[in-house]
């Protein structure tokens, strides 16, 4: 895997290496960009002008990188504590990533972009919870509060497996509150 940062927004992105030197957009800010090579198994470069005089787009060094242990555990964590909810914590879905985020997410902005993420989307599944909730004097509710508790879990917990594997998870049916 590739992991760069996006020239706009600073978010991480990670690609297949097969992606190296094509055109990729930015999950957060739908820029695009040119997937850089692998720094491990990249050639040395050749000697004469640098590669961003010769026309070629100069990859920007990552601000932190996904390898730190640190930053994956804390960007799992911000998801994983919104599972706190669903045992019994009062407002735990909302407050467990927000403290994740609010305690670590200066430090490394991968712990950053997904607890603002997981954040968006707890916010976003407590309004789809309460709607259900409603819809359940109509009826309908009582088949949709639990498919979007179904929903939450299971996406949480895709969510905190990608992000301790280092990359960066944009949940679906989310609305992005917090920038």
């Amino acid at each position: 895997m590739i992991h760069f940062t996006c020239p706009k927004c600073g978010d991480f992105i990670s690609v297949p290496d097969s992606s190296a030197g094509q055109s990729t957009s930015c999950p957060r800010c739908r820029n695009v960009s040119v997937v850089p090579q692998p720094q491990a198994s990249a050639p040395p470069a050749p000697p004469g002008p640098p590669a961003a005089a010769a026309g070629a787009p100069a990859a920007l060094p990552p601000r932190k990188t996904l390898d730190e242990p640190q930053a994956r555990t804390w960007g799992m964590l911000c998801h994983l504590t919104a599972l706190s909810g669903f045992v019994g914590v009062p407002f735990g879905h909302i407050v467990g990533p927000l403290v994740c985020w609010l305690v670590k997410g200066k430090e490394h902005p991968f712990v950053d972009s997904q607890g603002k993420e997981a954040l968006n989307f707890q916010i976003s599944f407590s309004i789809y919870g309460l709607v259900a909730f409603v819809l359940v004097f109509a009826l309908i509710g009582i088949v949709l509060l639990p498919a979007v508790a179904i929903v939450d879990i299971v996406l949480t917990i895709i969510a905190a497996v990608k992000a301790n594997n280092g990359e960066s998870y944009r949940y679906p049916l989310c609305i992005r509150f917090i920038k």
